[in-house]
């Protein structure tokens, strides 16, 4: 098997069945809503980073559920530490800060290429953000405007036709195995939808087919909050800019769908097109796009060192 997405996700399989079941319980993940404050355009860069240490049998999958993240996120500031066996004890930063997105609408919005969902609520001025896994390669999930159409609670899925001869039914009703987990929101593209999952470690990956995929704790928050009408905006922005206590920064992640040819030129024109280009230091916006780590990066040109605020490095 020479497809290293296809080996992950075999390994996966293998490794949550070998697991105690106990282990896996959902019960022992829990979030509650954090709304972070935000105002466009100068304080656009929400949250802020954490400091955890690698307990004796945490995964990286366990510390990026625990922290609201996906497993790209992770996987993206930390490639060549072990996944299943980080080292115990270890003291790592935790990229629980993000730049966000632009939104014409400002309510729900999906930015594929950083596999993550922003829930706005201008009247406070907050904004709230979870991972996603998303629609694999030849199932990508559809970019444009939509609107929340239906919501259902404990969902069947009615399997597309060119997927019966694979489940062996037309429909699979509620229950453990039901890829929709507990909760449903379609939007106005097809059969498509935001919901749960019975398989919470595909959150940050490409896996799904087409659909949107959420931590069955994030989706049982979301679902109350999210009204039918809202409009989703669904995007492919891999880069972004954005602002902080009168600080630029840029947030670069790899091109997953693959739609640029040129990734550095994609970013240099996303640069030109920016309004505070000329404050950007070129040195650390082509490190940053170099990188793709997916983390807000200082960006800010200053005019003399001394000016400088000592940068934190938070790569391995």
């Amino acid at each position: 098997m020479k497809n290293p997405k296809q080996l992950f996700l075999l390994l996966l399989t293998i490794c949550t069945l070998a697991i105690p079941f106990a282990a896996l319980a959902d019960d022992e993940f829990t979030s509650s809503v954090k709304r972070y404050p935000y105002r466009l355009p100068d304080m656009s860069v929400i949250g802020s980073p954490t400091w955890c240490k690698v307990g004796p049998k945490d995964t990286m999958l366990d510390i990026a559920r625990r922290y609201g993240l996906g497993y790209n996120e992770v996987d993206l500031l930390y490639p060549r530490m072990d996944a299943w066996v980080p080292p115990d004890g270890k003291r790592i930063a935790v990229p629980t800060f993000w730049v966000l997105p632009p939104s014409q609408h400002q309510q729900l919005l999906i930015n594929v290429a950083e596999l993550r969902l922003y829930f706005f609520d201008k009247a406070s001025s907050t904004v709230q953000t979870y991972p996603i896994g998303i629609g694999d390669e030849g199932w990508e999930t559809p970019l444009g405007t939509f609107s929340i159409v239906e919501k259902r609670p404990n969902p069947t899925w009615y399997i597309p036709a060119s997927l019966q001869a694979e489940y062996g039914m037309a429909s699979m009703p509620p229950g453990p195995d039901n890829p929709l987990g507990d909760f449903m929101m379609k939007f106005s593209a097809g059969a498509y939808g935001v919901h749960g999952t019975s398989m919470p470690w595909g959150v940050g990956r490409l896996v799904s087919h087409g659909c949107v995929r959420c931590y069955p704790e994030h989706i049982s928050l979301l679902y109350p909050q999210v009204a039918v009408g809202t409009k989703l905006e669904i995007i492919y922005e891999p880069l972004k800019f954005g602002q902080r206590n009168n600080q630029i920064f840029v947030e670069a992640h790899p091109d997953v769908y693959k739609r640029f040819p040129d990734y550095v030129q994609y970013a240099m024109d996303k640069l030109s097109g920016y309004p505070l280009a000329k404050n950007v230091d070129r040195n650390r916006f082509l490190m940053a796009i170099k990188l793709q780590n997916g983390v807000p990066t200082d960006v800010t040109r200053f005019t003399s060192e001394e000016d400088s605020p000592r940068l934190v490095e938070l790569m391995q």
